[in-house]
């Protein structure tokens, strides 16, 4: 007999567990999407030669974005922290960007990071990073990387190459 509370108490909160929901799956973008690019002279359009040839690198940009109810962006910025190595001592790194295309095409600037000349420069050994945040974008530029991040690449310049020193395909990892 006094069994019987407990196992109808018991009954109910299995049965209350088991309720269904009507939350439905979110639409919403994710916040904070991350992309990585691994950075080489090799991937340059054309291969860079000479002693800039040797670097590498890899650049982690994160987006945050606003989403509205229907989970659209509708606003976007991105910071980027780009890590080089293998250069020749104190090579200038003048301006970094997103740009369009695939691997092996050149293509337009599409996000600037805003790097100027004389702010970056590697080490005496041959290494530098560099972090810029807060960089606007339009909600069609992110919502394009995200749907498709293969197609941009991302490329940093220097004044022995200014048409590009490093260069690696985006690729999402969150």
């Amino acid at each position: 007999m006094k069994r019987f509370p407990v196992l109808a108490a018991a009954l109910a909160l299995f049965a209350a567990g088991c309720g269904s929901s009507s939350t439905s799956p979110s639409t919403t973008a994710p916040t904070k999407p991350t992309f990585t690019a691994a950075l080489s002279p090799a991937n340059e359009v054309p291969p860079i030669t000479g002693a800039e040839a040797t670097g590498s690198g890899t650049a982690t940009i994160t987006f945050d974005t606003t989403t509205n109810a229907a989970g659209q962006i509708t606003a976007a910025t991105a910071t980027f922290v780009v890590n080089v190595s293998g250069f020749p001592a104190n090579t200038p790194l003048n301006i970094a960007h997103i740009h369009t295309g695939g691997s092996g095409v050149a293509g337009g600037v599409l996000v600037n990071t805003g790097l100027t000349a004389g702010n970056n420069s590697t080490n005496a050994a041959g290494s530098g990073t560099f972090t810029v945040a807060g960089i606007n974008m339009t909600a069609d530029v992110a919502s394009a990387i995200l749907a498709n991040p293969g197609g941009f690449y991302f490329n940093v310049h220097s004044t022995a190459n200014p048409g590009g020193v490093a260069r690696g395909q985006l690729s999402r990892v969150q």
